[in-house]
């Protein structure tokens, strides 16, 4: 038996290509994430269920998904922003299921909340809850990224309460799957472990973290030391939040956080030869779809 930790990894196309202003083709998308399949990813946030005006880079998420041949142990995320993501995920999964889990970002901040998913804060909990009782009969897992987890970029007040009081308040709906995302790379080691050590089984949680090139290792081992095994990147660290104050912030690069990790005693299941190549493809995409 292998003395390896556990560990699950979410690689984010998603939160990579959103951004990006020259349309991919869908062709270019589905062979893309079919390589991240093949070389061994199980969890993938592939595609978004949300509106087509607000993110047309992902318009075409149903047909990717469909083209996809996806292994029995692999996940797939999408993300959604209302009750309509939600049902455009049941409705594709009854002709085939390809849509394993719907994430929902909630902030603990209304202006980001506002601007995300275009409802307040007070509107997004009770559909939170909805979500939730609905999951079950869908059989999807759902999901809730707790974003500006440790900070907004609005002058507002944040305190690590506040984001430990979130965590709360989503256990007592019995939403099993939370995320605390860094939306804009404020994360510090110091705050990680602020928030963290206010939440019971913190180990349960997962990481989106947000950081500038190199800048994102202590902020793991901070993590680590909570116990958590559940993180998030992408290839050639792509991508990141249009609100971040600094334009180098973006997603923690996996090729060179999956070697942190292996460091750190972690199995990886991914094939290490193919992470190379296909993070060069990750930054080809981005170069040539800017």
């Amino acid at each position: 038996m292998s003395d390896l930790k556990a560990l699950r990894y979410v690689e984010c196309p998603r939160d990579s290509w959103q951004g990006l202003t020259r349309f991919i083709p869908t062709d270019t998308k589905i062979a893309y994430l079919q390589g991240l399949l093949n070389a061994g990813f199980k969890h993938i946030d592939a595609g978004s269920f949300v509106s087509a005006t607000a993110v047309p880079q992902l318009a075409d998420t149903e047909t990717v998904l469909t083209g996809l041949q996806v292994p029995d142990d692999a996940s797939l995320l999408c993300i959604i922003a209302n009750q309509r993501g939600f049902d455009r995920a049941a409705a594709i999964n009854a002709q085939r299921r390809v849509v394993h889990a719907v994430g929902y970002p909630l902030s603990i901040n209304d202006t980001f909340q506002q601007r995300n998913t275009r409802k307040t804060l007070a509107e997004s909990w009770p559909l939170v809850a909805a979500l939730q009782q609905q999951s079950h009969t869908q059989t999807l897992d759902f999901i809730v990224y707790v974003s500006m987890g440790f900070g907004n970029p609005y002058e507002e007040p944040w305190r690590a309460q506040d984001t430990a009081d979130a965590v709360m308040k989503l256990r007592d709906l019995n939403v099993k799957h939370i995320v605390l995302a860094d939306t804009v790379g404020t994360a510090t080691p110091e705050r990680i472990h602020s928030v963290l050590e206010l939440i019971e089984q913190p180990g349960q949680l997962g990481l989106h973290l947000h950081a500038r090139p190199g800048a994102w290792r202590e902020q793991l081992r901070a993590a680590l030391t909570h116990g958590l095994s559940w993180f998030e990147g992408a290839l050639a660290g792509v991508g990141g939040c249009p609100f971040a104050t600094d334009s180098l912030t973006g997603n923690l690069p996996t090729e060179q956080v999956l070697a942190f990790f292996l460091e750190q005693g972690f199995e990886v299941p991914v094939q290490a030869n193919a992470l190379s190549a296909l993070a060069q493809e990750a930054a080809t995409i981005e170069a040539h779809y800017h």
